[in-house]
């Protein structure tokens, strides 16, 4: 097991599996100025690294992630242009976050306890799977303040039906577990105690894949759900043939047929 320890972010692999934990919990995790740099040299650096094939996100102390820094973007309000261009800086490096997320080649599984409130609640829809424990809550609440989370929308409106996620977003309600299960906000609720443990198996089964296939898979995943029809079969389409021409696909269909395990090279 290696392990990279940052005061604000700490990182520990498990084989293939690294794991991000947000470690901020005095103050609930904020995705602070820190915290998002932190998990942007993350992103950086996992993207370049072939021997990690999952990653899973969770975060220290009572909660996962309670959203924005509310002390640091007051402060921002300090600057002569009453915090305008701080505030634009900040939704542009939090928007590169979640999508690099989205762009990593491993897939991303959020592991979620106490609560996920406004970015805290983005971060778990651009993961792209996820794990609750049953006392796990989730909202959008900006607009409980008077800030509407429009940018926590862009990930949720992806994630939820348009008509659930709209009203999550107008009234700021925190919705259990179970609740966000059925909307499709997560993919697995489970005790508390059993959380850490149902997370590492999902992220394991995933990392016993194929890591070519998984990186295209994922690659493709999202580029066909923002096309057309017909556009997205002929890339799928065009991302199959790749996939087939992969040396390894060749073993792992031949071994199938065989009735044996596959040899890959990776």
């Amino acid at each position: 097991m290696e392990e990279n320890k940052m005061a604000i972010l700490e990182r520990h692999d498990t084989g293939p599996v690294a794991h991000l934990r947000l470690n901020a919990p005095e103050r609930l995790n904020p995705l602070s100025d820190a915290m998002l740099a932190a998990l942007q040299a993350q992103i950086d650096a996992l993207g370049q690294d072939e021997t990690i094939r999952a990653v899973v996100i969770s975060g220290a102390g009572k909660v996962f992630c309670a959203g924005h820094d509310l002390r640091e973007m007051q402060a921002g309000r300090q600057a002569e242009d009453k915090g305008a261009a701080y505030f634009a800086d900040l939704f542009e490096r939090c928007a590169r976050v979640m999508t690099g997320l989205t762009r990593l080649p491993q897939p991303v599984i959020a592991q979620v306890h106490g609560i996920a409130a406004a970015a805290g609640c983005q971060l778990v829809a651009s993961c792209d799977m996820a794990v609750a424990a049953e006392d796990a809550r989730f909202a959008v609440n900006g607009v409980n303040i008077g800030l509407f989370c429009s940018t926590p929308m862009v990930a949720l409106s992806r994630n939820l039906p348009r008509k659930q996620a709209f009203e999550m977003l107008t009234t700021g309600r925190f919705i259990p577990a179970a609740e966000a299960k059925t909307l499709g906000l997560v993919n697995r609720v489970v005790p508390e105690a059993e959380l850490p443990a149902a997370t590492q198996a999902l992220a394991e089964s995933v990392a016993s894949k194929l890591p070519h296939a998984v990186r295209i898979g994922k690659e493709a995943f999202y580029a066909q759900a923002e096309l057309p029809l017909d556009a997205a079969y002929a890339l799928a389409g065009q991302v199959m043939v790749e996939n087939m021409l992969d040396r390894d696909t060749d073993e792992g269909i031949t071994a199938f047929l065989e009735k044996r395990k596959p040899g890959w090279s990776t």
